[in-house]
This record gives C-alpha cells, structure tokens and sequence, in this order.
C-alpha cells in the first residue's frame, strides 16, 4: 500500500487562477525535478508552491523515512480561498469594490513502486 505525504497552503495570496498555471506544469512530475522547475519558473506563484513541494518532501523525509529520489507529486489543487473585500474611492462620491481573492493549495506525494 502506498503511503501518502500531504502538506498544505492555506490563504495564499495569490488567486487560484494564477496558481493553477503553475501546478500545472509540476503535476505527476519527479518531486527532486519539480522543485528545479520550479526554481526557473517566472511566475509569481512559483515560490510559495515551490516551499510546499520542500515542507512536503521534508515531511516525507522526517515523518515517514522515505527516500526524496522516489517521490513524485501524485496530487496538487489549488482551490479559491475566501475573498478579501475592499474599495477604492471614485469620481463624484463613488467607490469602486475590488476583490483580492486567495487560494488554498494542497500537494499529496506519492512513493514509486
């Protein structure tokens, strides 16, 4: 049976939209290989999904006694958080609302048989 490493984000700054981009290009990859792309990635979500993947490698490594050249990303989401709320004032006594959305993202590794 093989044993599952969740590690989780919760409130990200970033909307989900824009983390979906950048899970997407790591799902089903090498957990080691991920982290490198990562490293390269020119997106703004790219360094607090990189520190998951390494909090979840680590907690493999720790928790379980597992060996980081065989994990591989078997699941990542990324879900919407809630929604911050705010306004900014207009011409003639309006305001305008403006919505900073987040994101929730969980990441689950899997061993290789």
């Amino acid at each position: 049976m093989a044993t599952d490493v969740h590690a989780s984000l919760m409130n990200c700054g970033i909307p989900a939209s824009k983390v979906r981009l950048v899970i997407d290009l790591i799902r089903g990859k090498n957990a080691v290989e991920a982290v490198n792309l990562l490293k390269f990635t020119n997106k703004g979500a790219s360094l607090p999904v990189g520190k998951l993947l390494k909090s979840a490698i680590a907690n493999a490594e720790e928790n379980f006694g597992l060996n980081r050249d065989n994990l591989y990303i078997y699941k990542v989401t990324a879900d919407e958080a809630p929604t911050r709320k705010w306004r900014r004032f207009g011409a003639r006594g309006r305001f305008k609302p403006l919505l900073r959305r987040a994101s929730h993202v969980s990441i689950i590794l899997r061993e290789k048989e």
